[in-house]
């Protein structure tokens, strides 16, 4: 797949890279790349992505744009407020670039379709917001044998992880199946406006290399990102071989979609706990375990004297420890670390855990100003 003049003028920065160059150009050109979720992730994906030369670049999201949407959610403007997110970001694409071809999907992801939407595409990230959405894009991937670029953000943290066919874990060996609910979406908990856009950066990022063979993609890596301390860091994870999709025996032959909860019922999954809730639980004694899932150096700098420092990988292998008397507390950060260790709880059949919004740095903002947090 040659390129045109005007093509050579539109990405002469990239065939100046000798990693990249004509041949890499041309790869661009001809790859297929899905972005499921065009919102606060996909926004920044998606315009890398085509900025870059995509060939072939699909939009799937069957939500209308909403004013508040447009503080994190760059590819649209004002006036599109009200327009189907796929059609309104389609339109936006192609006027940055004309030379590539916009699939509009304005349709919602589900069992039924979720094989034959990724099937049409070599590469797949997933920017959406929804857990039950995550596991079917994750599920579509390992069956068809695509390449998928995972993302969340929660708050101020984020995360990253690239799964390639047959080279390392998938997203289940990482968070094993939790019901929909169990974790606060954007609306529920907030989220820096930029914080997207450094992750969503980061996935085209990772799409770039994958598509032109470039770098070390993240497989086996998860990384993660805390805006309020400008920290990456890096987890390493391993292909589970008891995995229901990608493992020795897998059970999942196809998508499914995983049992909803009710209202109700994703409140009690989680607790949610100030830390001024907290404080008055540790003044009156007999609380439940409270959990610091930080890592070392940050336990090191400072931490609650009632905390049992359990690094968040590994707590999966620790959880037993925590199956009978009351449900743990888990603290990390920022609150984001410590929902993923809510979500390894519930795995682990530990009813109603309690996140500590804000965590450290919420405590010592309106707590113990002495703390100090890494």
């Amino acid at each position: 797949m040659s390129l045109s003049q005007a093509e050579r003028a539109r990405y002469a920065r990239h065939l100046a890279l000798g990693e990249i160059g004509a041949a890499g150009q041309e790869k661009i050109k001809a790859a297929r790349v899905l972005i499921v979720g065009a919102g606060g992730l996909g926004s920044p994906a998606a315009l890398y992505l085509a900025a870059a030369g995509c060939g072939t670049l699909g939009l799937l999201d069957c939500d209308p744009l909403e004013l508040s949407n447009l503080q994190r959610q760059i590819l649209y403007d004002t006036s599109a407020v009200g327009q189907p997110k796929a059609l309104a970001g389609s339109e936006r694409l192609a006027g940055l670039n004309p030379e590539i071809r916009i699939v509009p999907h304005v349709l919602e992801l589900v069992a039924g379709n979720a094989r034959a939407l990724v099937a049409g595409y070599d590469v797949v990230l997933d920017g959406s917001d929804r857990l039950a959405t995550r596991y079917l894009v994750n599920d579509a991937c390992v069956l068809e044998a695509r390449a998928l670029i995972a993302a969340a953000i929660h708050r101020f943290e984020g995360q990253l992880f690239t799964y390639v066919p047959g080279a390392g874990p998938c997203y289940r060996c990482l968070f094993p199946q939790a019901r929909d609910g169990a974790v606060a979406n954007c609306a529920q908990a907030g989220v820096l406006g930029v914080l997207p856009g450094v992750l969503g950066t980061l996935q085209a990022t990772e799409a770039l290399k994958l598509i032109t063979g470039i770098g070390e993609p993240l497989i086996g890596r998860l990384l993660t990102y805390d805006a309020l301390a400008m920290r990456f860091r890096e987890l390493r994870a391993r292909r589970d071989p008891d995995c229901p999709v990608c493992g020795t025996h897998p059970s999942i032959s196809e998508p499914e979609e995983p049992p909803a909860m009710s209202p109700d019922a994703a409140l009690a999954a989680v607790r949610r706990l100030s830390v001024t809730d907290l404080q008055g639980l540790l003044r009156a004694g007999g609380h439940p375990p409270l959990i610091d899932v930080r890592e070392d150096y940050e336990w090191a700098a400072g931490h609650l004297p009632a905390a049992i420092h359990i690094p968040l990988a590994q707590l999966p292998a620790r959880l037993a420890e925590f199956a009978r008397g009351p449900a743990p507390m888990f603290i990390c950060r920022s609150g984001g670390r410590s929902l993923a260790a809510c979500q390894m709880a519930l795995r682990a059949n530990i009813a109603a855990p309690a996140n500590i919004e804000g965590g450290m740095t919420a405590w010592a903002t309106q707590i113990d100003p002495s703390v100090r947090v890494a």
